[in-house]
């Protein structure tokens, strides 16, 4: 099978044709770029990937990281990967001139980070940790902090890691216990234990920074009284020498998949000389890890959306090559065998993985952008920016990572018997997607906080700003004959989902809090659907003024592919809302009011 798990026309399209990523460059921090300059990056990550990180996909599933006297062994792979990151200024692209970066758009850095994910997953997820964590300091930190340690992890020497859970306080924060005390020297004394740390140990790096939350003696309880640290592995001594900062690496766990990277247990503080440095000030922790959060969350949906798209080009290429059985019509039984691609129930499979493979990307791209514009657009579209940003992160983590695992599934199920054995790479898709819907917020805590929190801020103005960009986008579709239906379907459905969402708010208001939210997750799927749907309006409706005057016989199937997977879209997948809406209408509260007892034997 050929080696492709990504397709640059397609990226090419979204960042061009549909979110016109050349204008960001009129923005002044951007304006040292132009289109060469971003094609040049992209190419450069695409032999990146295609070099280093696809011919290693299988072998560092095969040869996970394993634990030694403390230290965690890795693939020689990551440390030749973040070298080449480093040199080649791949961490800290995005960062000011200030700090050493070069001030790229994480839209084009998006599209990258698809195309490393796509060929190799878990190698790609070093890199990206360790520019969250430095760009956290950047954001935050003294000047003495980010001379200590933005270079060395932009140079990809030191590795960056977010450490917040702990055995008793996963998604509730509140319960954080890691303490840290006060000293009189500029640095404070840390002890406690995080789990699920992401790379928070390995021989792929000279030393490991971890960006860790913790609570200072006295500090307020709950959420209020948490602070955000620098805790590094192997703290700076006078000079350029440094030292062991009593932290240390107690475990690995053994996962399903995503098996290249080590997710550690860490212990601080044994022998009570574990110094931790304030990030930012006291009690503000929770504040600024949000920041390097909520752009996780939207990383977890592109890491979701990556794996995905590898999946379905890998059955496409498949069902291209295999020959099996004839036409459902042909009536002579030794006619030449066609290849699986030609069946129906085939076809069915493939627009449904492409229909959520290029719906996440365009909804991924489409936050990136947000994100672009609330660091460096005009002052005055910043907060509406950041408030369509607020809304969508949720759908943005969730709709890639639960459908990412079916779109897996079916490009599995492509394949038949040899997709189940690992002679080809389906069946380890499939198990490295599975992490998406846990980390960094599970599905359940998505559902809670777009319900909860996204639909309710501000009296509702990020969902009216949500419900005016989807309506605007079923105007402009509208000049296309091609999608007429597609613009009526939606607008019935933005008619239902504001239907249902008011019913919801009247129980919230009637301080029915339980019942309100007893159903938040099914209502993230149904407006995630509703979303894609947007998000496929929006690229048919490119792809029709683009048909208009095309020539080219290659361009004009991809934007007639453009089309009928927007028609697949509306005709299969969002007919599911109504069931949905029926379910949420419906507030009996039966998993409310069930008794846990019920559930034993």
């Amino acid at each position: 099978m050929a080696e492709i798990f990504v397709s640059m026309r397609n990226l090419n399209f979204l960042l061009y044709e549909v979110l016109n990523t050349e204008s960001l460059c009129t923005l002044p921090y951007f304006s040292d770029h132009d289109r060469d300059i971003f094609d040049m990056i992209l190419e450069t990550g695409l032999a990146l990937a295609s070099e280093e990180l696809y011919p290693a996909l299988a072998s560092m599933d095969k040869k996970a990281p394993v634990l030694e006297s403390g230290s965690v062994r890795v693939s020689p792979v990551v440390r030749e990967l973040l070298q080449a990151c480093g040199e080649g200024g791949w961490i800290g692209a995005g960062a000011s001139f200030q700090h050493g970066g070069q001030q790229l758009p994480d839209t084009l850095l998006s599209a990258v980070r698809l195309i490393l994910g796509a060929a190799n997953y878990s190698a790609s997820v070093y890199p990206v940790l360790s520019t969250g964590a430095a760009q956290l300091i950047c954001s935050f930190g003294s000047q003495e902090l980010i001379d200590a340690y933005v270079p060395n992890m932009f140079a990809g020497l030191w590795q960056g890691t977010m450490a917040m859970t702990e055995p008793h306080a996963g998604s509730s924060l509140t319960d954080l216990k890691t303490r840290a005390t006060p000293t009189k020297r500029g640095y404070y004394l840390l002890a406690g234990q995080k789990i699920f740390i992401s790379c928070g140990e390995h021989d792929g790096v000279e030393n490991v920074v971890n960006l860790m939350l913790a609570r200072i003696e006295g500090a307020p309880a709950g959420v209020k009284g948490i602070s955000l640290f620098v805790v590094p592995k192997l703290r700076p001594t006078t000079g350029s020498g440094l030292e062991p900062n009593d932290v240390v690496c107690t475990g690995i766990y053994h996962k399903l998949g995503y098996r290249g990277a080590p997710i550690t247990q860490l212990e601080m503080g044994e022998h009570s000389d574990c110094r931790a440095w304030l990030v930012g000030e006291e009690n503000h922790g929770l504040r600024y890890m949000f920041q390097m959060m909520n752009e996780a969350r939207v990383g977890v949906g592109l890491g979701a959306t990556a794996i995905a798209t590898a999946a379905y080009y890998a059955s496409l290429e498949y069902t291209k090559e295999r020959h099996q059985g004839r036409p459902i019509m042909a009536k002579e039984p030794t006619a030449p065998q066609v290849p699986i691609i030609e069946h129906a129930d085939v076809k069915r499979m493939l627009l449904f993985q492409r229909a959520v493979v290029e719906g996440s990307l365009s909804l991924i791209m489409y936050c990136s952008k947000l994100i672009d514009q609330v660091h460096a657009g005009p002052e005055e579209g910043r907060e509406r920016h950041a408030l369509l940003l607020d809304f969508l992160t949720p759908i943005a983590k969730t709709y890639p990572s639960e459908m990412g695992i079916l779109a897996v599934s079916t490009g599995l199920q492509c394949l038949g018997g040899y997709g189940y054995c690992d002679e080809f790479p389906l069946e380890q898709y499939y198990r490295d997607a599975r992490i998406h819907p846990i980390h960094e917020g599970t599905t359940g805590i998505q559902g809670m906080d777009l319900l909860g929190r996204k639909v309710t801020m501000k009296n509702g103005a990020a969902f009216k700003l949500f419900l005016g960009k989807v309506q605007q986008s079923i105007e402009n579709a509208k000049k296309h004959e091609a999608l007429q239906a597609e613009c009526t379907q939606l607008s019935d459905a933005l008619v239902q989902l504001q239907n249902v969402t008011g019913e919801l708010l009247n129980l919230a208001a009637a301080g029915k809090t339980d019942l309100f939210l007893a159903d938040a997750t099914l209502y993230l799927e149904y407006v995630g659907i509703i979303t894609m749907a947007w998000q496929w309006l929006l690229q048919a409706t490119v792809a029709e003024a683009a048909l208009a005057n095309c020539d080219d016989e290659a361009d004009k199937n991809f934007y007639l592919g453009k089309r009928t997977t927007c028609h697949y879209f509306f005709r299969y997948e969002l007919p599911k809302c109504s069931a949905l809406a029926t379910r949420l209408l419906q507030t009996d509260g039966l998993t409310v009011k069930m008794d846990v007892g019920l559930f034993e034997d």
